[in-house]
């Protein structure tokens, strides 16, 4: 099993490429089952959820072929042409969607277009539960028959879906998704109350517009889909990461350092860069993205709190916890997405950050410094917050179970190393 050894105290200087947003890309590679024309995606993630996401499509028979990268060579924005139209099978098998909870995004095209689907249940998750039953209220609002046998979601509608309103009772960007891509091909109008608004959302719903989709109220809490007989193929380009920026923002502040995020877009990222800024950051937008580094010497305490888009990200909160912990003052991050989400906590303790856990808020004092260790991932943002800590820390840390990372970070050791950063990834 892979580890990533880290000497810290350098500070990073340079370029880091942003990457296409994993959390966009995997419901854009759904939105193909609703076609049987070629839905042409650029700026792919080389990430191992993104590989789970097209082998499941394959082994439906959707034809996956690689088409070169988008300018700037390397890994980064892979083109996949998807064509849907050879589909063979409506499954999604239990070993596919337990390493990938986005799986279950295969659910609502597969009912649209087919008229039913077979979809695992995810199962559990180290973040806290995140069930799917919304996702089910919403498709039978839509007319579908949902049945759960043997761990398995029995979705039905022999004869199409039929458009209604759907009102979610808490916000679910996963639910959103599956029952926006439904209502593309269901008969007459959707309407899709306490919506969620995030960028990745806009960028599926953007999408299906290229592929001749009827959608109002784009970016908003309520979406109205006016339904069609059929979707046609597009060509469409992934949204930047915004939690790559801002965990590369985080990486430029406590190293002390001067990176320029080319790709990063200010209007995804609007309220982690105003908690940046107050803790003392600075964050300008130049030619080619954004423009990082670490203003007057030293970091401010802050106080902040998840909370659905266009609020504090949570998948923001562990980077932005090592930043606490190193910024002069206390800060208070307080949880309100995930009920476990302060796996990462032990971890940055064992580094002698100073954290105290009451209930969903932690208090995080600021400390001189903090020493390398080993430590353990826990999960894919508490992974990245390990390697945040071991850049500003002093000695080597070594971090475990690295394989959270690669779900959600493009090259990793190759961006940072790049900067100055003294890191590399080795066989246990």
């Amino acid at each position: 099993m892979d580890q990533i050894v880290i000497r810290g105290g350098k500070p990073l200087n340079g370029t880091i490429a942003i990457g296409g947003a994993k959390n966009a890309a995997l419901p854009l590679m759904a939105a193909s089952l609703l076609t049987d024309g070629v839905l042409r995606l650029s700026n792919l993630p080389h990430l191992a959820d993104i590989s789970t996401m097209a082998h499941l499509l394959s082994d439906m028979g959707v034809s996956i072929a690689m088409q070169g990268d988008a300018p700037g060579g390397g890994h980064m924005g892979r083109v996949f042409a998807l064509d849907a139209s050879g589909l063979s099978e409506t499954t999604a098998p239990y070993d596919l969607v337990r390493r990938m909870r986005a799986s279950v995004l295969v659910l609502g095209p597969l009912v649209a277009k087919h008229g039913h689907a077979r979809v695992s249940l995810p199962g559990g998750c180290a973040i806290g539960t995140r069930p799917v039953d919304l996702h089910l209220k919403g498709l039978e609002a839509l007319g579908a028959e949902i049945e759960l046998s043997e761990g398995y979601v029995e979705a039905k509608a022999p004869n199409g879906l039929v458009g209604g309103h759907v009102l979610f009772s808490n916000v679910t960007v996963g639910g959103t998704e599956n029952i926006l891509m439904a209502a593309c091909l269901a008969k007459g109008e959707t309407v899709i109350g306490n919506a969620a608004r995030e960028p990745e959302v806009t960028d599926l719903a953007n999408c299906l517009v290229a592929m001749g989709a009827k959608i109002e109220g784009i970016g908003t809490d309520t979406l109205k889909v006016q339904g069609s007989e059929s979707l046609h193929g597009a060509d469409y380009e992934v949204v930047p990461d915004r939690i790559e920026m801002g965990s590369y923002a985080v990486a430029a502040a406590v190293t002390g350092g001067d990176v320029v995020l080319k790709g990063g877009r200010a209007d995804l990222i609007e309220v982690v860069i105003d908690v940046l800024r107050s803790a003392g950051v600075g964050i300008e937008e130049v030619e080619d993205g954004l423009r990082v580094s670490r203003k007057n010497g030293h970091l401010k305490g802050f106080d902040v709190m998840t909370e659905p888009y266009p609020g504090f990200p949570t998948d923001m909160q562990a980077q932005m916890m090592v930043l606490a912990s190193v910024a002069q003052g206390a800060s208070m991050i307080t949880e309100t997405i995930f009920e476990n989400r302060f796996m990462h906590v032990p971890e940055l303790v064992r580094m002698g950050a100073d954290i105290n856990i009451h209930g969903r808020s932690a208090i995080v004092r600021g400390v001189q410094k903090l020493s390398g260790a080993q430590v353990m991932a826990t999960d894919l943002r508490a992974s990245s917050s390990l390697v945040l800590a071991a850049l500003v820390a002093e000695g080597e840390t070594i971090i475990n179970r690295v394989y959270h990372l690669d779900r959600g970070y493009e090259r990793l050791e190759e961006k940072l190393a790049a900067c100055g950063a003294d890191i590399k990834r080795v066989r246990a």
